[in-house]
């Protein structure tokens, strides 16, 4: 059984100097990459700028410190900016402190009681639906500021900023659409440029600036110097250096009622991308991550970063990433990169007022684009099966017209109901043909096949295949009776599972077999029926001699009740 004990006391016992050097070297260009992108997570979520860089700090330390990965960056995602903007427009700040504590709580019993391998049963469909869905909302709404477009009004959903964009684009800010747009070709083509650029020190140097960096700063000037009348983080929001500070919310009864499914969306989403970085760190490092002291320390990091004034947070794959590529092999480098935006937020942050929302649109445009997965769905549009399909457009429809929660709470059930069709789909039920004493039959295919026996004459033979469950639970029903037959066997070697539904209808059917005076018996029953069976009395019911370890066994039983 997998264990629940932090990376970080695992690997502290061969832990050198020369690891520390690159662990905190790493640290510190994560946090570099970090601070824009928090920031930006922070505008795009609904809240004040430092709550985002709060985030990073709180979460990304206790993640670090607890996490069952080595290296791990958790902080703010993309991936709650929806959900975070929607709880905080309906319940505010306090609304979204309690949503993200309960969330934490989740993450924790969840990790406790070693739910970490069941998140890999939420369907692909679902997260590429789900991820590709909120790109498209981030995107949306950035459009406002990428243009510096004068709402007359303040939507909250998706589609009515889409119509406010339409209805007021005649508001156009053309100094901010130029900010914008020269904001959004450094995004694209820095790393291309340094992609290129002959290998040298000065490349792996200019390699290791992020380019939302640069943006921040080439931004800033163009604004700063020509004077341009275009909207900064200080003109829309008050900026803080303050560190952050435990808060106790006011919570009510009422309140966590409202915010019980925003909670579980983000307990759900937190445990997907967490667990997903963690997968895709330990194929860079050859390393093995601990679901379940992951999820734990998810929850851990989530009420701690509420607690102090933080959003959700969750793992961050491009973060990780670049953690990896830098030399970062301990959760050191993600303690590094917290305590390094410590010294940022008290040091730099009242410049963070200068940054303009252009920009950060800009920024959150690429953001929108690297998670959006749009190849992924595309390849899903054109080779997966239908059910598939249905599923994975309905969660992105859903997303983008609605939200989260009823996106993943419909392709979840749906998800389910196509599943259990396929299953009742698989499962069958078919009779054995017939064969007499001068039939003739190959001896050399399938030992087990009933070519290779006699069934007697009063004898009917019924092969059992695939689960059987509620859905297929009618299969039974097309087991027939014949004129002079007295037995009935049903060979269950195929059918690894059945449930209480199935099961019911399998007594229905004993019934039935003994109002006709029908013999009952039952072949290779696998371990899980068979003790389903036990407990429910059925066995005691039918009788211990009526099962047969071996379809022979039960076709000498049949030719003996002639």
């Amino acid at each position: 059984m997998e264990k629940l004990k932090p990376k970080l006391f695992s690997v502290m016992k061969t832990y050198s100097k020369e690891q520390f050097v690159k662990d905190v070297i790493a640290g510190i260009i994560v946090a570099i990459i970090a601070l824009p992108l928090s920031i930006a997570l922070a505008l795009a979520s609904g809240v004040n700028p430092e709550r985002g860089i709060y985030t990073a700090i709180v979460a990304g330390f206790v993640i670090s410190f607890l996490g069952g990965s080595r290296v791990q960056i958790s902080g703010p995602t993309a991936a709650f900016a929806s959900i975070v903007a929607g709880i905080v427009a309906r319940n505010g700040m306090d609304g979204l402190i309690v949503a993200t504590i309960l969330a934490g709580m989740m993450l924790i019993i969840m990790g406790l009681c070693r739910f970490g391998s069941l998140i890999k049963y939420i369907p692909y469909t679902i997260t590429t639906g789900f991820t590709s869905g909120i790109a498209i909302t981030i995107a949306i709404g950035q459009i406002k500021d990428f243009l510096g477009l004068k709402f007359e009004n303040s939507p909250i959903e998706t589609l009515d900023k889409a119509r406010e964009v339409i209805r007021c684009i005649g508001t156009f800010n053309i100094y901010a659409l130029l900010v914008g747009a020269v904001s959004l070709a450094i995004l694209i083509v820095w790393p291309m440029m340094t992609n290129k650029l002959p290998v040298s020190k000065l490349t792996k140097v200019l390699a290791t600036i992020p380019p939302s960096l640069i943006v921040v700063v080439v931004s800033v000037i163009i604004v700063s110097v020509g004077n341009l009348p275009v909207n900064t983080i200080g003109s829309l929001y008050e900026i803080s250096n303050r560190l952050p500070a435990p808060h106790i919310p006011v919570a009510s009864f009422a309140m966590i009622k409202n915010v019980m499914s925003d909670a579980f969306t983000i307990a759900i989403l937190a445990g997907i991308e967490s667990l997903l970085s963690c997968v895709v760190s330990d194929g860079m490092i050859g390393s093995r991550h601990r679901s379940n002291m992951e999820l734990v320390a998810q929850g851990c990091g989530n009420v701690a970063s509420a607690l102090f004034g933080g959003i959700p947070a969750t793992g961050a794959i491009a973060r990780t990433a670049a953690n990896v590529k830098n030399g970062g092999r301990t959760p050191i480098a993600g303690m590094v990169h917290s305590v390094t935006l410590v010294l940022v937020l008290v040091v730099l942050m009242p410049y963070a007022a200068l940054i303009p929302m252009p920009a950060i649109a800009a920024i959150l445009f690429m953001v929108a684009y690297n998670m959006s997965e749009w190849r992924a769905f595309r390849d899903l549009i054109k080779t997966a099966p239908k059910s598939d399909i249905v599923v994975l457009v309905t969660t992105f429809v859903l997303t983008v017209v609605f939200d989260l929660v009823v996106a993943i709470e419909i392709g979840v059930v749906l998800a389910a109901i196509l599943f259990m069709k396929r299953m009742s789909d698989v499962a069958d039920v078919h009779g054995w043909k017939y064969i007499g004493a001068n039939d003739a039959y190959d001896e050399d295919v399938d030992p087990d096949s009933i070519n290779l026996r006699k069934v007697p004459e009063n004898t009917l033979v019924y092969e059992l295949s695939g689960p059987m469950f509620f859905a297929a639970a009618d299969k039974f029903l097309q087991i027939g009776l014949e004129p002079g037959k007295n037995v009935i066997i049903l060979r269950m070697r195929s059918v690894p599972a059945m449930d209480v539904t199935a099961l019911n209808s399998l007594e229905k059917f004993y019934n039935k077999c003994k109002r006709s005076n029908i013999q009952l018996l039952l072949s290779h029953v696998e371990e899980q029926p068979l003790s389903m069976m036990k407990h429910a009395g059925f066995f005691d019911k039918v009788g211990k001699e009526n099962f047969c370890a071996h379809i022979d066994d039960a076709l000498a039983k049949a030719e003996s009740l002639k």
